[in-house]
């Protein structure tokens, strides 16, 4: 309880400060977000967005987007280390399998797990932005958008730049990191590199994390266009305690490519986008570091599809529609061979209902080689009652397939189930948004009941961990969150920015007694998240986090984060960061005890 009144106290302190409010606000009401087929801008959209630009990515004390996402209202990371060596990314009280990764709108999912789903093979300083859609999202992106999409995009720049980041920090820590863009002509092309490496915080923690992306794109004319990315991450590391307690010399290494080309063609009311992608993750697993043959797993995964999206616009409003082709299929010496094929079918409407009213429905219909056709169809209403305020309601049903982890792994602590059946949700929401001037406010209600739920359960300790459908689980939440931005004026002392926001999730579960559940009694409860950036003079940023943390059957923890900026937009500047400055003993994900403070601090070379 101190500790909440602490956050509540030095949120009311920051507005103390004085800072000028008729300073021209950034236009995030503007953005259009992506979603493949109809795009809205943020402003009209009838869901819970978050939107993460480039000012918040830079200016977060954090070394990865794991640790960005971290605090954003809603999202529970569970993260095993730091710097993003492994995180699980749970959307409102759900797993880390039942969220979704996108990068530039293409599926990051992994059939062999869920904890590779943040392999993503960006470096962050090339990332430019990224939306956080909560509530059912297999109607707008497919499977496995059971409970939320996370999308990361990066955008081709025009003009010539370089940008170079580099750290060093406790825990033997260090990191390099280059972007830059060199358009030629009509080209448009990006490339990006980052290292970063740790002696490890505890007993054979430490990592070493290479990412390389490349994008390229040309516009053939006024209505047509084309755009390729290349990108590969390797990411190898002690796990201690990653997986069980029991073996604390676990280590991995695991790299991922990724490869796509699209083609879009943008006329007066028809839009379409064809788009064909493959993606390659390779897992090393050692139970024993220093002993392979004791115990060693080598999983090879491709995904190999086929997208067509689009949407045109016509009196009855804008109708969107899209089809793909997906093939999944592993080699591994632990869960064997195995593949599947997947078709889905899109078909949505929007309709504005005069100035104040709109209705967007529709329905995605998934064919699964093993389990058949599957249909999930979700509405969302808005109104428009003021400029100011929108109100808006959704429903939706969302699904999830085992993965090939879930179905047949073998292990000493996990064992895998083959008969396991896919998991599936209904979910409800309905909230309101308010933004005027240099504020914006949310509040919304969404509940959500999931059958089948796949959960890992024992009789006993004894007992290794398996996947049964045991679970009905009902979800009702709240978030509640408040903002306050405006850009930067040179004033000698000015607040920039105040964050915060209040999620409470209250889960009703449904299962066989003598069970043992592993991950449902650690879903999220209470979240309280807190923020403000203050500028002093033209070149000093001052950032400072908080984040309350409570799961259900754990307890609760306070985190205080910082970070320091000097001359962040100019040609050379400088940041130093803390994190848990309460030093705070806490876990976010299995037995991995995480770090208490540790600092670094680092510079930033901006050219163009």
């Amino acid at each position: 309880m101190k500790k909440a009144l602490l956050l509540g106290g030095l949120t009311v302190l920051s507005f103390s400060l004085k800072a000028q409010t008729d300073t021209t606000t950034q236009k995030l009401d503007e953005i259009i977000i992506q979603e493949n087929r109809i795009q809205i801008p943020f402003s009209k959209q009838s869901r819970n967005i978050t939107l993460i630009d480039r000012p918040q990515l830079e200016t977060t004390p954090a070394r990865s987007l794991q640790e960005i996402l971290s605090f954003v209202p809603g999202v529970d990371v569970r993260q095993r280390g730091v710097s993003g060596v492994q995180a699980d990314i749970g959307i409102r009280g759900g797993s880390f399998e039942q969220t979704l990764m996108l990068l530039n709108g293409i599926k990051l999912t992994d059939p062999q797990t869920g904890h590779h789903m943040m392999n993503i093979p960006v470096p962050l300083v090339n990332i430019d932005r990224v939306e956080v859609l909560k509530g059912p999202a297999s109607r707008i992106f497919g499977q496995n958008a059971f409970a939320g999409a996370v999308n990361v995009i990066t955008q081709l720049s025009e003009v010539r730049n370089l940008r170079v980041q580099g750290y060093a920090g406790d825990f033997g820590m260090k990191g390099i990191n280059f972007a830059g863009s060199l358009p030629v002509g009509n080209y448009r092309q990006n490339l990006a590199i980052s290292y970063d490496d740790s002696d490890g915080y505890q007993y054979n923690s430490d990592y070493q994390i290479s990412n390389i992306f490349y994008e390229g794109g040309v516009q053939l004319n006024e209505k047509n266009s084309l755009r390729g990315m290349l990108a590969y991450t390797d990411r190898t590391f002690g796990a201690n305690g990653f997986y069980t307690s029991a073996f604390p010399d676990q280590w991995e290494s695991i790299q991922t490519a990724l490869g796509s080309l699209s083609h879009t063609f943008q006329g007066d009311r028809f839009y379409f986008n064809t788009r064909a992608y493959w993606r390659r993750n390779e897992d090393e697993y050692r139970l024993r570091r220093n002993e392979p043959a004791f115990y060693q797993n080598n999983h090879t995964s491709d995904v190999l599809a086929l997208e067509g999206n689009g949407s045109y616009e016509s009196k009855l409003g804008i109708t969107g529609f899209g089809i793909e082709a997906r093939k999944e299929q592993i080699e591994s010496n632990n869960l064997g061979a195995h593949d599947r094929t997947l078709y889905g079918l899109f078909l949505e409407q929007l309709i504005n209902f005069g100035s104040k009213v709109d209705l967007r429905a529709g329905l995605y219909s998934n064919y699964y080689s093993e389990y058949g056709w599957k249909h999930f169809p979700g509405a969302e209403l808005g109104f428009q009652a003021s400029k100011s305020l929108r109100l808006y309601s959704g429903i939706g049903s969302s699904f999830r397939i085992p993965t090939y982890t879930d179905l047949y792994y073998k292990g000493p602590t996990n064992i895998g189930n083959p008969d396991l059946q896919p998991e599936q949700a209904r979910s409800f929401e309905i909230g309101g948004k308010w933004a005027k001037s240099n504020w914006r406010a949310e509040l919304v209600y969404f509940n959500r009941f999931s059958e089948s739920l796949i959960e890992w359960v024992r009789t006993s300790s004894s007992e290794p961990w398996q996947p049964q459908n045991l679970n009905e689980v009902t979800f009702n939440g709240i978030e509640a969150s408040l903002a306050y931005r405006i850009n930067p004026s040179g004033m000698n002392i000015q607040l920039k920015e105040v964050l915060l926001s209040y999620n409470y999730i209250d889960a009703e579960f449904s299962s066989q007694p003598g069970l043992e559940s592993r991950y449902a009694l650690t879903a999220l409860k209470n979240q309280v998240i807190g923020g403000f950036l203050v500028g002093v003079g033209k070149k000093l940023e001052w950032n400072t986090k908080m984040r309350y943390v409570e799961r259900i059957s754990w307890d609760p923890y306070f985190l205080l984060d910082m970070r320091v900026d000097y001359n962040r937009m100019g040609k050379l500047g400088f940041f130093a960061e803390a994190s848990n400055i309460t030093n705070e003993d806490y876990i976010e994900a299995g037995t991995v005890q995480m770090p208490g403070r540790w600092f670094r601090a680092g510079f930033m070379l901006n050219l163009e």
